[in-house]
């Protein structure tokens, strides 16, 4: 058994091994990218077609950078899930295993019992009742007390047998799930160590991007670009949407809905962002990696990295109703997915191009953006 664990752990390590060689090989690619994009904005860093060149090209790496964060975080997640439940089953089956002895432990005692008791009773035999002609009545008794205790002593017997079968069944499960948890934990620190180097990486794209785009006008061209970028989704969004019987939008709702994460208004439904460009949502700010819900049941119809709001994930509600939420640091539901009032569906994050972490979040009608205060109650 010793050794079949070791091999099993041998081939598991390998294959974690081998993932993150993969993983590394991707992100060293990624990284020499960006230092020859660094390397043409320092010999060419006054060329205005170069700088729209290069600002496109670290917006192509940062989308690559972001959904790499995205993976890893979601990864993380989903591996932190199944320790929790497998810690669950390890302490429940622990209590099985403290009850099952309790109850093994007795059932010895209760069987001692009776054997001792047909020990001492054992002067009296079947053949020298019938040869001393006893009562034919007190015969027929004392055999169908005889037949009861047998019975008894033999349901003492199986119970005892099926206890420790249970109980052996019981301690290979533990040890079965103690493994699983190891692997588990070891998984887990290789996810999260691949998580930092995909931050890491990120941030030093976006200190490039934020070095090509450093002017007024260009900050404003960038989000004129960004909103058409949006424009596009939600009209794809609109025809990918179907009314069905279940999904009654958020007419009756308006007023009750949850918000999607708890945080801070850092930015107003309406409020200007720069120019003639306004605020079509609200950003939240957040704890990076907490959770974002789904304010009403829907399904998911689009999950991907966009241009200016990173990964952004759409629910359609119904009636022409939709909610989207973007710069999520990983999106937990994908395109197709149904979800109900208050699943997860993504985690706070800063994709985008972000800063600081927040979730930026729009409710829409038939196309146009509205007041999400409208509906979510403070």
């Amino acid at each position: 058994m010793h050794k079949h664990v070791i091999a099993k752990a041998s081939i598991i390590a390998g294959f974690l091994i081998f993932s993150h060689s993969l993983l590394a090989s991707d992100l060293e690619r990624r990284q020499s990218e960006l230092k020859q994009i660094q390397q043409q904005i320092a010999a060419q860093q006054n060329a205005l077609k170069d700088s729209s060149k290069q600002r496109e090209q670290l917006l192509a790496l940062l989308k690559q950078d972001e959904q790499a964060i995205g993976t890893a975080a979601r990864q993380v997640t989903e591996t932190e899930s199944r320790l929790a439940d497998s810690q669950k089953k390890l302490m429940a089956l622990d209590q099985r295993a403290v009850e099952l002895d309790k109850l093994q432990k007795g059932q010895q005692q209760t069987l001692a019992k009776q054997l001792k008791s047909a020990f001492l009773a054992g002067n009296h035999d079947y053949s020298k009742m019938l040869l001393h002609q006893e009562d034919p009545t007190t015969v027929e008794r004392m055999l169908a007390y005889y037949e009861f205790l047998n019975k008894a002593r033999m349901d003492a017997i199986n119970q005892l047998k099926k206890t420790r079968e249970e109980l052996v069944s019981v301690q290979q499960q533990q040890q079965q799930e103690n493994e699983r948890l190891n692997q588990l934990a070891m998984k887990q620190r290789a996810q999260s160590a691949q998580l930092k180097q995909e931050q890491q990486q990120r941030q030093n794209t976006l200190s490039e991007l934020q070095r090509v785009i450093n002017s007024k006008a260009s900050g404003l061209e960038q989000l004129q670009i960004e909103e058409a970028s949006l424009k596009r989704v939600v009209e794809a969004a609109m025809k990918a949407m179907r009314d069905t019987p279940s999904m009654s939008g958020l007419d009756q709702l308006s007023g009750k809905l949850s918000w999607p994460t708890k945080g801070s208004l850092k930015s107003s439904f309406g409020s200007r962002r720069s120019g003639n460009v306004n605020w079509k949502g609200v950003i939240i700010g957040a704890a990076e990696g907490q959770a974002i819900n789904a304010i009403a049941p829907g399904k998911v119809i689009y999950a991907d990295w966009l241009r200016g709001f990173g990964l952004l994930l759409v629910i359609d509600h119904g009636k022409g109703f939709m909610s989207l939420y973007g710069h999520a640091q990983a999106l937990l539901k994908d395109v197709g997915d149904t979800v109900h009032a208050g699943d997860a569906i993504a985690l706070v994050g800063r994709s985008g191009g972000q800063a600081e972490p927040g979730l930026y979040f729009e409710i829409r009608h038939k196309g146009e953006a509205v007041d999400p205060a409208q509906y979510c109650r403070r």
